[in-house]
């Protein structure tokens, strides 16, 4: 599935988050992630956020789409880090 990722933690996790975020994903712009995972990776990413964050101070959106066909992303301004680069 394809994930977007959007994140606001306190600046004590934010490292960490960001660490681990990429591993599973790409980074576009600040706090914001993207790319492919599996179900399984999918699981294994929330069970590893929720071991980091602070519930009662932090925040996650998720975003996921069964492709990465089923939305369309338009960048008004510049691209932050063009994944497109990558390949």
């Amino acid at each position: 599935m394809y994930t977007i990722i959007v994140y606001d933690v306190n600046e004590k996790r934010v490292v960490k988050v960001l660490k681990l975020l990429r591993k599973y994903l790409n980074w576009i712009q600040n706090s914001v992630f993207e790319g492919e995972l599996t179900d399984g990776k999918f699981k294994e990413l929330k069970m590893e956020l929720k071991k980091l964050l602070k519930l009662e101070e932090d925040s996650v959106l998720i975003f996921k789409f069964k492709t990465k066909k089923a939305f369309k992303k338009e960048i008004i301004g510049q691209e932050r880090n063009p994944i497109d680069t990558f390949l």
